[in-house]
């Protein structure tokens, strides 16, 4: 039974409703894949399919459009795979509960897919309407967006003429999004060499941090666990003989680590204590509003294992006293805009080494660069060594942008306020666009979304409707 029949626009809800029927989280987008290659094939469609999945569609300009240049519409195919403890759905292989609540569409027990089906629904209502005045449309449809842009990084682009993209996966109406991060995943390694020392183990702990995203969080000047134990460190060893057995903290290089535990061996554990209560007071009192949970803990341990020798240690501790970390530079165009930063993630110990592993984010190219020049500088001082992975590019905001002067008139128009301009400091497939498609202009924008992600992911109908009309109009006027 047709859930969403009764919704304008239709075709955007019917669109919408079949796609539920599919089951496409991340890693799992052959079959819709195939059913957008099917809807182009019945419309006799110029389209492109790779081995990744990702999709290209193109429809012809409309009579009167045909010097007009091409718009690209673009959207991602997979969907977070979340539901309730207690929903039996397996969301590989079943479709979606849909329903309907007031203005808002949701689906029983899981994810609704919002996130970016909607933006789909939408380019193949375009594509569908033989009527629409539009120039020349290129619909992308790209996979695996959520687990790391992949789908974009591996889009061949060379049937796109268009350099103007309207990007459909943002989540709050009446914001237009002009730029976002690049940025990679940088690991410090640094090799050590571990010899007996005589004194008392000791375990020490830096916790209770806030935390957060180290992209949407990284300006609101939380602690970092990692770096502060290298604070700790640094001055426990200047008044008391020291070795590290090892250290290790945080879960995820784009998270701002909570916490992070080393064991030390110490001939003076009592001044330990005491040095590092001093510590935890001077500390708390730095964070006392961001970390107001801040606290230091040492414990007894047992060595288990021989410590780092003295030329190891100090390495490590300079590693993590020295080593950048946080917002390195502000954006000059968007006021409050963090435009460089990086965040020592996680760390970690092995028998050989100890890793740090960051995640860096720029929306300048070169500063991103700058940033990993300044780690391999530093590593190769302490003798050790950087290894980059996961590089993806940023979406430096443009001054000049035609597409963006346009919708923004439009919006007054039709909404009788100006839209919000804003950018993120975290990476979108636009980045990664505009790296393969030299001068893109490009805005993202999308209906209102409220809690993406999760099975309680509401999408509201008057929102896509409004989005719609509006994106009806600007196609009219890219003449």
């Amino acid at each position: 039974m047709q859930v969403l029949k009764h919704l304008e626009p239709q075709k955007v809800f019917s669109f919408f409703e079949s796609m539920c029927t599919i089951p496409h989280g991340s890693g799992n987008t052959k079959a819709i894949s195939d059913w957008c290659v099917a809807f182009a094939k019945e419309r006799g469609l110029e389209h492109y399919q790779d081995t990744k999945n990702n999709v290209i569609i193109i429809k012809e300009a409309a009579p009167g459009y045909e010097k007009a240049e091409p718009v690209i519409l673009q959207g991602h195919l997979d969907m977070v795979c979340a539901k309730h403890p207690d929903c039996t759905k397996d969301m590989d292989k079943e479709g979606l509960d849909l329903a309907v609540d007031g203005d808002y569409v949701y689906a029983k027990g899981t994810t609704l897919g919002g996130d970016d089906g909607i933006a789909v629904a939408m380019a193949l209502a375009i594509l569908d309407d033989q009527n629409l005045p539009a120039p020349r449309i290129e619909a992308v449809f790209t996979i695996d967006e959520e687990i790391g842009l992949l789908g974009a990084t591996d889009l061949d682009v060379s049937p796109l003429k268009g350099r103007k993209m309207l990007n459909l996966d943002s989540e709050t109406e009446g914001i237009f999004t002009v730029s976002c991060a690049g940025g990679n995943s940088t690991a410090c390694i640094l090799p050590i060499s571990r010899t007996a020392f005589c004194g008392t183990a000791l375990t020490i702990t830096v916790g209770g941090l806030t935390g957060g995203h180290s992209g949407a969080e990284i300006h609101k000047g939380r602690a970092n666990s990692n770096m502060l134990m290298g604070r700790v460190l640094y001055a426990l060893a200047q008044n008391n003989p020291l070795r590290i057995q090892w250290v290790d903290g945080g879960l995820k290089e784009n998270a701002i680590p909570s916490q992070t535990k080393a064991a030390v061996v110490v001939s003076d554990p009592q001044q330990a204590q005491s040095l590092v209560h001093e510590m935890e007071l001077a500390l708390q009192n730095e964070y006392r509003t961001t970390d107001p949970s801040l606290f230091l803990r040492v414990e007894p341990a047992q060595a288990n294992q021989p410590a780092l020798d003295q030329t190891s240690t100090e390495k490590v501790i300079c590693m993590l006293l020295c080593l950048p970390n946080g917002i390195q530079a502000m954006s000059a165009d968007i006021p409050g805009l963090v435009q460089t930063s990086l965040n020592m993630g996680v760390l970690c110990t092995d028998e050989t080494t100890v890793q740090a592993s960051y995640s860096i984010r720029s929306s300048v190219e070169s500063q991103k660069q700058m940033l990993k020049d300044r780690l391999e500088c530093l590593m190769k001082q302490l003798g050790g060594r950087t290894v980059f992975s996961g590089e993806y590019t940023g979406w430096q905001y443009q001054e000049h942008s035609p597409l963006r002067e346009l919708m923004v008139e439009v919006f007054r128009e039709q909404y009788g306020k100006d839209p919000s301009i804003e950018a993120i400091h975290a990476g979108l497939e636009c980045g990664v666009l505009a790296g393969k498609l030299a001068g893109l202009d490009c805005v993202s924008l999308g209906p209102d979304l409220l809690e993406v992600h999760t099975p309680r992911e509401r999408m509201s109908i008057s929102s896509v409707q409004r989005v719609w009309n509006f994106i009806l109009e600007v196609l009219k006027r890219s003449c």
